[in-house]
């Protein structure tokens, strides 16, 4: 059996928009559905005596959200599996554990309690940038959300040659019978070697067909074996992070990678990811990808 799709719910609108976005994703795929809300109601309100006949309101709050957000699913997709459960840990720290257990996260982009000025929430941003398994920040209007554009958004970087992924984004657009809007980015360097035979006259169409080559290299084998899905390939000149939170709007998925260095403690998600997250105009999917280790100023 497949590894469940892992949804956090803490009662917020937010949370509510992810609950209903990992419904459905979790019906599209044909997985289970896992809904954890992770309270630590007991470190506060301590241990609850044997004979006591009233339940601490912690207890009562944490219950009641995931009572509510199981009732919500079983409402939306009555025939899909689930099971929830109240984690007894901090929310990140019980999200990353769900995570090594499940084929993916989904989080909404801000939770309960955070400032309303804050473009993305502490616990989606630590989630996203520690998780061993691909993570969906669920934003974005309603048209994203209902997926009515029937397009799914990939960035490709330098290291993305049959990367997770692009294998995540292929299957994406598979189950939903939609377009890949592949795009990768360049840029001129500061300083163009002029008496380079390849950079006289337009050096820009150097780096363009550059850059074209390199994306086709990346999507060929993950290509071959979804040949039904709908290519759309684009190299561009500009920032990778601007252009792809501006195809965003048209999109109802957007992917990216962040490589994870081995043995690292601590946020790796890259400029590109980082952005996404805080401006996208749709559902974000980071999927890690594993790296040894990293070469000096190295960033995807």
């Amino acid at each position: 059996m497949e590894a469940p799709l892992v949804v956090g719910v803490d009662g917020s609108d937010a949370s509510l928009t992810a609950l209903d976005w990992a419904v459905d994703e979790a019906v599209r795929h044909g997985l289970s559905l896992r809904i954890v809300h992770a309270s630590m109601w007991e470190r506060y309100e301590g241990v609850v005596p044997t004979w006591a006949t009233n339940r601490p309101s912690g207890q009562v709050l944490a219950e009641n959200i995931v009572g509510t957000a199981a009732e919500r699913a079983r409402r939306r997709a009555p025939d899909l599996p689930l099971t929830a459960e109240v984690l007894a840990e901090d929310a990140a720290s019980g999200l990353l554990r769900e995570g090594r257990e499940g084929s993916f996260l989904v989080v909404g982009s801000r939770g309960r309690g955070e400032f309303a000025d804050l473009l993305l929430g502490s616990v989606s941003l630590v989630v996203a940038a520690r998780a061993h398994c691909p993570v969906v920040v669920v934003r974005g209007d309603r048209h994203a959300l209902e997926a009515r554009h029937g397009r799914v958004l990939l960035g490709v970087g330098d290291h993305d040659v049959d990367s997770p992924a692009v294998r995540f984004a292929f299957r994406e657009a598979a189950v939903r019978d939609v377009e890949l809007d592949v795009v990768r980015t360049w840029r001129r360097p500061a300083r163009e070697p002029i008496d380079h035979p390849l950079m006289r006259g337009d050096g820009g169409a150097y780096f363009a067909e550059r850059s074209s080559e390199l994306l086709d290299k990346a999507l060929e084998a993950a290509a071959s074996e979804h040949p039904q899905v709908r290519l759309r390939r684009t190299s561009a000149e500009g920032s990778a992070h601007r252009v792809l939170t501006e195809r965003s709007a048209a999109a109802d998925l957007l992917v990216v990678g962040a490589r994870r260095r081995d043995g690292l403690v601590g946020m790796e998600l890259g400029r590109v990811a980082h952005r996404a997250l805080h401006h996208a105009s749709c559902p974000v999917a980071v999927v890690p990808q594993r790296r040894p280790e990293t070469t000096e100023g190295e960033q995807r």
